[in-house]
């Protein structure tokens, strides 16, 4: 089992380069991957899970729980090393692997795990002394803030006996109780949550999911999106189409955020911070995005059981720089520098045809690497480098030169039957429909945006003439002006003058528009009438 050390490990003075940890069956190793030292050795021959701390001062091990009968209590399972003295900081009790292991804000300066319903925080790696306690019925999920200090905490609790699940932003160490909750969002439907904080910790992503839809609507069960920020302000997103939502990405500015979503073909639509959407990628064959790092490009793909379509996009106009495809692909990853991406296909997922491709964002493949037969490929991960190391560059729409070329996917047309060949397509004969981009930021389409009091009085008018409309359809079409010709035409007579003269006057008043529905009854009754 390897396991590389985290994006930012570069921090640490003494551990310059990455350190990795592989498991020898019979015990543990972590070298230092500049020049392949060793650093520690470990004799825990039943090591399964290994995980660095952010500035790899700690390491954190597990092992699977067991007890035996002679000793029924069992030994603790989960060990913190301390990777520059080698000794072990604590050894505790961990029965479950699910949230195993510890997390840790950026500096190491909290750490937290979940234990009994409370939430147990140390301070500077100190694990002897519980600094903080956190405690909330039920609490199954937490997810620490990114960021410097001061560190914030997502809870969830899920819902019992007909209460709703919540969420709550904590910011540490204000435990006080719900009031000093930053903000709080209670909801149904939820089995499980997936939480995804923005890069400047302000504001939070639920995404809440239940096992089965009871309406039967769809095979995957039910989600919905959340949204809470460290303000106070929470919102449920109005996602524009029913479905699962297959992915949620926050842009690097934190000021956006993406939501893939839909029955196929899915929608694509970017939010702002008041779950507005600012621009709706249409439909297609898609269920993952991802940004670049810098933010200033997009990328939308199909992948799994989808054909691999990459759609690439530039962020600030809004506009489609490639369409590449890369089938059978099982990860996708930006390179640090927002230039290039590099797709695999690995093993267990896929255990044939494995390897990985290095891709510049405007569609060329600049370099392919297949695995020999019989070999396989288990993972692909570029070497990380400090935030800002590589500033944002101007897209360029012009495919980079390359020997292997683009894949870019030409336009085919869908199967049709043959008595439909020669005849003009028609919404009938797609399997689905397309929806086109369209920016939806207000004034985008050229549109002078309204006050409220504006759009009011416009609602009032609209309603007005809609109404004046309904009673009387014909008064606002536009009447032409006869001619001369066509006015000079002879009337019908009964005969008697004064009959005559009445019905003329009756004419008049369905002219004007006050008798219209009643102008042939009016005409007949008159005349039985006198």
């Amino acid at each position: 089992v390897l396991l590389r050390g985290p994006p930012n490990c570069e921090k640490n003075a003494d551990f310059q380069s990455c350190c990795h940890a592989h498991v020898l069956f019979v015990r543990v190793t972590v070298v230092k991957v500049a020049d392949g030292s060793q650093v520690r050795l470990f004799d825990l021959p039943k090591t399964a899970m290994l995980e660095f701390s952010p500035l790899n001062t700690v390491l954190a091990t597990w092992q699977v729980y067991s007890k035996t009968q002679d000793n029924p209590q069992g030994d603790a399972n989960l060990q913190l090393w301390d990777l520059k003295t080698g000794t072990c900081l604590k050894a505790l009790y961990q029965k479950k692997v699910q949230g195993w292991c510890p997390s840790w804000s950026d500096d190491e300066k909290i750490a937290v795990r979940s234990v009994n319903n409370e939430l147990h925080f140390f301070e500077n790696n100190d694990f002897i002394t519980i600094a903080n306690k956190l405690h909330l019925q039920k609490v199954s999920e937490f997810m620490l803030s990114p960021g410097s200090q001061p560190s914030k905490v997502a809870v969830y609790v899920p819902g019992s006996k007909g209460a709703p699940s919540f969420v709550r932003l904590y910011q540490y160490p204000n435990f006080g109780g719900p009031t000093c909750a930053l903000a709080n969002k209670s909801f149904f439907k939820a089995d499980r949550v997936t939480m995804l904080w923005n890069k400047k910790a302000t504001a939070v992503l639920v995404q809440a999911s239940i096992e089965v839809d009871k309406t039967g609507a769809s095979y995957y069960g039910e989600q919905t999106l959340h949204y809470l920020a460290t303000n106070g302000e929470t919102s449920a997103v109005q996602l524009q189409k029913n479905g699962p939502i297959y992915d949620v990405a926050w842009s690097p500015s934190s000021t956006e955020f993406c939501v893939v979503y839909g029955f196929m073909p899915a929608k694509a639509t970017v939010y702002n911070l008041k779950c507005d959407p600012v621009f709706d990628f249409g439909t297609g064959p898609r269920n993952a995005v991802y940004y670049s790092p810098q933010g200033h490009i997009l990328v939308l793909a199909g992948f799994g059981n989808l054909r691999g379509q990459m759609e690439v996009w530039d962020v600030k106009k809004w506009k489609q720089v490639s369409k590449p495809q890369a089938p059978d692909s099982t990860h996708f990853a930006w390179c640090p520098d927002g230039e290039h991406v590099v797709t695999s296909t690995c093993a267990p997922r896929l255990r044939v045809s494995n390897g990985y491709k290095i891709w510049h964002y405007t569609g060329t493949v600049l370099y392919k690497q297949d695995t020999p037969t019989g070999t396989e490929l288990w993972e692909t991960v570029w070497q990380p480098f400090p935030d800002g190391t590589f500033p944002e560059r101007p897209v360029k729409y012009q495919a980079a030169p390359s020997e292997l070329g683009s894949t870019e996917a030409k336009p085919a047309q869908a199967y049709r039957p043959p008595a439909l060949r020669n005849k003009p397509v028609t919404a009938s004969s797609k399997l689905h429909e397309e929806e086109p981009p369209q920016n939806l930021r207000p004034g985008a389409t050229g549109d002078k945006q309204l006050s409220k009091t504006a759009l009011k009085n416009q609602k009032k008018r609209e309603a007005k003439k809609a109404a004046k409309q309904e009673i009387n359809p014909d008064a606002l079409e536009p009447q032409s002006d006869p001619s001369p010709a066509s006015s000079a035409q002879p009337e019908t007579s009964c005969g008697d003058p004064e009959t005559d003269k009445k019905i003329k006057n009756v004419k008049k008043v369905t002219k004007q528009g006050h008798c219209l529905l009643l102008r042939s009854y009016c005409i007949s009754w008159w005349l039985k009438y006198l």
